[in-house]
């Protein structure tokens, strides 16, 4: 599976208010491996970045004034993303610019291009509900080497989620996709002991709770009560 991890650094918030792209980063993997096959790109934004975005990025205007244009960079961007799975933290965020930017040149959307979107940010508030889930406290969570990171950058981000997010997908199947899918010389497949792993624990919801009680109701209604956690409990 390929899949593309990218992040963008852009002169304010909102592309429909004209803000644009001024970095993209973008770091492949295949199998769940880095493969080295990343891509960068700086681009003149034809305007310059508003005050606050400039301390965040640190990326000045002059910098960017011999920098390609969108539009130069656009057929290379595409190529590279094509069919790719693409992960992004917080993905509407970054998908919204890209397609502006696609849109100004009179492309289709990005969405029709790509493989499909996994937005990091959803999974991390699914595995750690009520906590912090930005890019540094996942990475102080999950123990990624953050300390180059003073201001963002896109492919630096991009090499930073890449890392979160193969640590927050480190389950079973992942596990045994490291592995390989061949059986070992002898023909028998590796076993592997998962408790040499911490495994994130994903706790029911209140709905999902509920739905579970519904069924075991049911279950023992349609056995009279003979099913095996009533007798145990009236043991």
């Amino acid at each position: 599976m390929r899949q593309i991890v990218l992040d963008t650094e852009t002169t304010g918030l909102s592309a429909e208010n004209g803000d644009r792209i001024i970095e993209i980063g973008c770091v492949e993997l295949l199998n769940r491996k880095l493969t080295g096959n990343n891509l960068h790109f700086y681009i003149n934004p034809e305007r310059d970045s508003h005050e606050d975005a400039l301390k965040v990025h640190g990326i000045s205007n002059e910098f960017l004034r011999d920098k390609p244009k969108f539009a130069e960079i656009a057929g290379a961007l595409i190529d590279y993303l094509r069919d790719a799975e693409v992960i992004i933290h917080n993905a509407p965020f970054d998908i919204g610019f890209l397609n502006k930017e696609l849109q100004l040149l009179g492309m289709p959307a990005i969405t029709t291009i790509i493989g499909q979107v996994t937005d990091s940010l959803v999974m991390a508030k699914e595995m750690f509900p009520g906590k912090r889930n930005g890019l540094d406290a996942l990475c102080d969570r999950l123990g990624v080497d953050n300390s180059g990171r003073t201001l963002h950058g896109a492919l630096l981000d991009a090499e930073l989620l890449a890392d979160v997010y193969i640590n927050m997908t480190r389950g079973q199947d992942a596990l045994l996709i490291d592995l390989g899918d061949a059986p070992g010389e002898d023909g028998v497949s590796e076993q592997i002991d998962l408790s040499r792993f911490d495994l994130p624990v994903l706790q029911a919801n209140e709905q999902e709770a509920q739905a579970h009680e519904a069924l075991l109701a049911d279950l023992d209604k349609a056995s009279k009560g003979k099913t095996v956690w009533r007798l145990q409990q009236s043991a």
